[in-house]
């Protein structure tokens, strides 16, 4: 654009102002401040960032989480924005992640979506990351991954896939998991963590709730994660998204 070459403008390149830069737009009169927004928060995103597109909010295609214990990469899989009710109030975004280069993998191409999903959480290291899209409560989330826990629960037993055992067993876990969310704000655009672990020989799977607490119990840990994905999804954007990623993985 000949009358606006600006060096200073994060949006435009090498000086040569892009379609919409907002420095040439306030030169000619054009400024708007929501534009400008959108274009400031483009020019901060990384490179290897995923956006949700319903929400604008970023994820990293690749998540490191610090610990004490290494833990693996985590590759992005999908996202997908969490509605409540019917007028789809978004509640928050998810990103899913799991660690695709984990040697027990053994993942056929033809397997279908629903196959693959599940191979890998029975398998590898799995993570959900959480950013809520208002300012909500740890108290508020910890009751809908109750209420979807609770649901789990009834479909596994009426599907014959949850014997007796495995429920009274899970009970333990499920007040721990339930105890481990404090009576306090999450702000808005603060990111949420939790880890499914992967198997270890002769251990129950660890669920990590991040800077929170974790849990031991193969059944509440996988179906967790499995919960997700049942049906149309607790995110129907975040299965269909996670679906898209996976039509072609595998051997």
């Amino acid at each position: 654009m000949g009358n606006g070459s600006c060096s200073n403008c994060s949006v435009c390149a090498d000086g040569n102002c892009a379609p919409g830069c907002p420095i040439v737009a306030r030169s000619e009169g054009r400024y708007n401040k929501f534009v400008l927004l959108f274009l400031f928060r483009q020019s901060c995103l990384r490179r290897d960032d995923v956006v949700d597109p319903a929400t604008s909010l970023a994820f990293p295609n690749t998540l490191r989480v610090q610990s004490k214990s290494p833990l693996p990469d985590f590759t992005l899989i999908g996202v997908g924005v969490r509605t409540v009710s019917f007028l789809g109030i978004q509640v928050y975004s998810i990103g899913f992640y799991a660690d695709l280069k984990n040697p027990n993998l053994k993942i056929p191409k033809s397997a279908t979506p629903e196959q693959k999903i599940e191979h890998i959480v029975r398998n590898t290291s799995c993570a959900f990351r959480i950013v809520p899209t208002r300012s909500t409560s740890y108290s508020h989330l910890r009751d809908g991954f109750m209420r979807a826990l609770q649901a789990r629960m009834v479909l596994c037993r009426q599907r014959g896939l949850l014997t007796q055992e495995e429920e009274s067993d899970a009970q333990s876990p499920l007040r721990s998991f339930k105890s481990m969310f404090p009576n306090t704000a999450l702000a808005k655009h603060t990111p949420l963590d939790i880890l499914l672990l992967a198997p270890e020989p002769k251990q129950p799977r660890t669920l990590i709730v991040r800077d929170l607490g974790a849990l031991h119990n193969d059944w509440v840990a996988q179906e967790f994660v499995m919960a997700y994905f049942e049906g149309k999804g607790l995110s129907p954007p975040l299965k269909n998204s996670v679906t898209d990623y996976l039509q072609d993985f595998g051997n």
